[in-house]
Formats: C-alpha cells, sequence, structure tokens
C-alpha cells in the first residue's frame, strides 16, 4: 500500500476492515442459508413476525441497532455478561464486536438473496430426490443448496461490501478505537473532522471504492462460472 501514500495507520483500518468483513460474512453464511431456507421452504404460524425481525435492521437506524448490541452484548448485558464469564468472550468495543453488528446489519441482505434464489428452485426436483429415498438433510445438500449457490454467491459479496462500509451500528457498538474498531468508515469520519485530514479521507476512499468495485467484479465472474457450470450439468 506504499504506493498509495497510506500511513501505518490508514493502512491498519484497511486490514482491520478487510478482517471484520471477512468474519461477518463467513459467520453470518451458515445462519442466513438455514434462515433463508425456512422462509421459502416452510409455513408456520409466526412466519411473518420471523420475516420481520430479519429484516428489522434495514429499517431501523443504524444508531438504534448499535445501541440494542450494546445493551445485550456489553459487558453488563444479559449475553455479553453470560459470554464474558463463561467462555472468556467479548464483543463491546473490541474488533469481534465490529464483526457481530457488520453481520446483523448485512444478514438482511444475505437472507433475501439467497431465499429469493430458493424460491426459484423447482420443488418438483427436491421431491423427486425425496422419492428416490433420500432424506430432507440429503436432498438440501445434494439438490437445494447446490442449486441455490448463484443467490449464496450473490449474498456473501451483499454481506461483504455492507460490511465494508457500515458506520452508525459500529461506531455506537465498539467506538472509534484505533488499531481496535477503526475501520474504513469511522478511519474517514475521524480524518474529516481534523484540519488536513482530507487527503487522507480521500485516499482511505479510494481504497473504499477499489475494494467495492473488485468484489463486484470478482462476484460477477464467479457468478458465471457457477452458472456455466450448472448448464453443462
Amino acid at each position: 500500500m506504499e504506493w498509495l501514500g497510506l500511513s501505518p495507520e490508514e493502512w491498519t483500518a484497511v486490514r482491520l476492515s478487510l478482517r471484520v468483513s471477512v468474519w461477518a460474512t463467513l459467520v453470518s453464511l451458515p445462519f442466513g442459508i438455514l434462515v433463508a431456507h425456512v422462509l421459502a421452504r416452510r409455513e408456520f404460524p409466526g412466519k411473518s413476525i420471523l420475516n420481520g425481525l430479519v429484516h428489522l435492521p434495514l429499517i431501523l437506524p443504524p444508531v438504534v441497532t448499535g445501541y440494542l448490541l450494546l445493551l445485550t452484548f456489553g459487558r453488563r448485558g444479559p449475553v455479553g455478561a453470560f459470554l464474558e464469564a463463561h467462555l472468556g468472550v467479548v464483543f463491546a468495543f473490541r474488533w469481534t464486536g465490529a464483526a457481530l453488528a457488520c453481520g446483523i446489519m448485512a444478514f438482511p441482505l444475505l437472507v433475501r438473496a439467497v431465499r429469493l434464489s430458493m424460491e426459484a428452485v423447482d420443488p418438483r426436483l427436491e421431491a423427486a430426490a425425496a422419492t428416490l429415498g433420500a432424506g430432507p438433510a440429503w436432498v438440501f445438500l445434494t439438490v437445494t443448496l447446490p442449486l441455490t449457490l448463484p443467490g449464496i454467491v450473490a449474498g456473501m459479496i451483499l454481506t461483504f461490501a455492507k460490511a465494508m462500509g457500515e458506520f452508525g451500528a459500529t461506531i455506537t457498538f465498539v467506538s472509534n478505537i484505533p488499531g481496535e474498531t477503526q475501520t474504513l468508515p469511522t478511519a474517514i469520519y475521524t480524518l474529516l473532522q481534523v484540519p488536513g485530514g482530507g487527503s487522507g479521507a480521500m485516499r482511505l476512499t479510494l481504497v473504499s471504492i477499489a475494494i467495492a468495485m473488485g468484489a463486484l467484479i470478482a462476484s460477477e465472474l464467479l457468478a458465471r462460472r457457477i452458472r456455466r457450470g450448472m448448464d453443462l450439468a
């Protein structure tokens, strides 16, 4: 990153953003697939409530989501106190908390992308596999999941991109601690508050644009490759 003229502090913010975004995406993925499958393939009382809860982070102000996370996962919160006492896991004011906040804020996008892809899968294919003796779990793993792969890839890219740009929930839950919780958006915000910080903010903005464009191009190429493979199969 020396050719971009990034300072060590700015490079730290870039690396931390990538770390937070990758972990937010990877940890959210199995839960997103599970929830998407339930919403796409199951009918049960309270389905609308679950759907509303999943999409709530898209509607609430990010600061509200961050405050709720602080109340729940903070050291004095019910979940946070339990995790620290029994597992030694701390989220508040740590990079892990930033990943948690980013994952929750991006979760609706992940679920929606995967759900739409699952709903496009012909249920008759799943029924045919079931008639051949495959159990529900095996049908899901061998039929539903492979056919949903383009939606999963799209959901992962959306989650990663949303995590890279998350600001409100992150700064409310884990603050803006250089080297620990200061991601690209919070670093840009900090630079804009100090005299002469505009050039640094512009450098980080260009890095953000480059990472976002790279992710989108990679996702398009990967989606084409997956579709080509499915057509050949």
